[in-house]
């Protein structure tokens, strides 16, 4: 197992477009990154509501442009789906489509909601039968169940009765409405071009078909896109704002703007930040690519010291690949990279990691340098020691699988086989990210949790808290 925490989920939805599916097509091609389990695609004509989804990658799922042409309308919903709670089976993969007594709906996901196992116990109870084990179908049956007058008024009572992150995509026959939790864990921005309006959970996604960034969805919005326009209810406005500093270190694209700032220019400011917290005595630095990349520049051009292309990643690695029966050692690792002994041999190496989960990946890669010629090797983390599990849609392991959590630094350097060893502070961390307004969840951090967890939920959300049902 890769030693990454995996990516979430993807949204995003078009409104206005004669080929919104295939726009919305386009668009999950480039938030690909946050979900490889599944993707799915929902339009309206107005009318009648089509529908493809499928288990794998985009172009797995819709690998035909007759797939794509079924998909007739001006508004479509898309979402690509990592499992972060509810097993990875087909009828899991979103987007959720319903016929409700406004007529069909269909939601898409990104995040955790951390009161859905106590909400979907009383639903059951109270007779309602669930189709997938996602916490996302939790929000399905509230609204159905909801007695506001309208629909709005109906997923806006929903909302106010489930806690965690999320930030929604729903589709109706005529409607594309949009979500963001009142903390705003997780990104969600507003795009518009000549031919619509756009919602999508990276602006990379908007990048590849032309549209331009507007805003974002802000924290506790309902944004509604109909032909009347666009306008705004609101779930709540109270909460403080707590974004997920992990979508700055890791998770997003660094071409994609999130929380209104760019990624690259953060990630370069992280680098130069660890720079400056951890020099080191070396000849070169690397990344370990393609997350790392923007963080080692930035840690270069602080320290004086060259960037180098000391490590291959292999791009061409699908959702799962044929192992020899014959065991390779530390194989997992070595299909995805491979160091570059020219670059390598004799050299003094700064590698320039973005976090450290497990340890597994970056021991091995210790290994696979030294073999490949390198002298020294010195680590650093352009994050501080994850020590905690996050509940809010990182795939994080619980609190023993975490390297941090049972060992110190200095155990750590040990066990990786490194010659040096510097995390970025907490201090540093926050001193780099942007501040205009903004605040953070760093609960992995050893922060405090934003919103309350509950107990069950907590014991079983790295397993499958719906197994029973599977």
């Amino acid at each position: 197992m890769l030693d990454k925490p995996k990516e979430f989920c993807g949204v995003i939805g078009i409104y206005g477009h004669p080929e919104a599916a295939a726009m919305t097509y386009l668009g999950l091609y480039a938030l690909q990154h946050r979900g490889q389990e599944g993707a799915g695609i929902v339009s309206s004509d107005g009318e009648k509501v089509y529908a493809h989804l499928g288990q794998g990658l985009v172009n797995d799922v819709f690998s035909s442009p007759k797939v794509i042409a079924k998909l007739k309308g001006k508004i479509a919903i898309g979402h690509n789906r990592y499992s972060t709670t509810g097993s990875d089976q087909k009828s899991n993969v979103q987007p959720l489509l319903v016929n409700s007594k406004d007529g069909p709906l269909a939601l898409g996901h990104n995040g955790n909601l951390v009161n859905a196992t106590a909400l979907r116990s009383q639903l059951q109870q109270e007779g309602a039968l669930f189709q997938t084990s996602t916490d996302s179908e939790v929000l399905v049956h509230l609204i159905a169940r909801s007695e506001g007058k309208y629909l709005v008024s109906r997923i806006q009572d929903a909302l106010k009765h489930v806690s965690g992150a999320y930030s929604l995509v729903i589709l109706t026959r005529d409607k594309l409405i949009a979500a963001r939790d009142p903390h705003g864990f997780r990104p969600l921005a507003v795009g518009a071009w000549d031919r619509g309006t756009v919602i999508a959970s990276e602006t990379c996604a908007m990048d590849l078909i032309g549209a331009d960034y507007v805003r974002d969805v802000k924290p506790g919005e309902l944004l509604i896109i109909d032909d009347s326009g666009l306008y705004s209810e609101w779930i709540s406005k109270k909460s403080s704002c707590a974004y997920c500093i992990f979508e700055f270190i890791y998770f997003s694209r660094p071409d994609s703007r999130i929380f209104g700032d760019y990624v690259d220019k953060t990630r370069r400011e992280l680098g130069r930040q660890l720079a400056e917290e951890h020099p080191a005595h070396a000849d070169i630095v690397i990344s370990v690519p393609d997350s790392s990349n923007t963080a080692a520049l930035g840690f270069a051009n602080f320290s004086g010291i060259p960037f180098e292309l000391g490590l291959i990643r292999n791009h061409y690695i699908g959702r799962t690949f044929i192992q020899p029966h014959q065991a390779i050692r530390h194989f997992n690792v070595k299909v995805k990279f491979n160091p570059v002994g020219g670059v390598l041999k004799g050299k003094r190496v700064v590698v320039v990691e973005d976090s450290i989960v497990r340890g597994t990946t970056l021991r091995v890669l210790t290994q696979l340098l030294r073999r490949a010629g390198a002298k020294e090797v010195h680590v650093r983390v352009s994050s501080p020691p994850i020590v905690n599990p996050c509940y809010y849609g990182m795939d994080f392991p619980n609190r023993e699988e975490l390297i941090a959590n049972t060992m110190k630094v200095d155990k750590i350097q040990s066990h990786l086989g490194v010659d040096s060893l510097g995390y970025l502070s907490m201090q540093g961390l926050l001193s780099a990210v942007p501040q205009k307004g903004h605040g953070y969840c760093t609960a992995c951090f050893g922060g405090s949790y934003p919103v309350p967890v509950e107990e069950t939920f907590s014991k079983t959300v790295y397993e499958n808290p719906f197994q029973e049902i599977v």
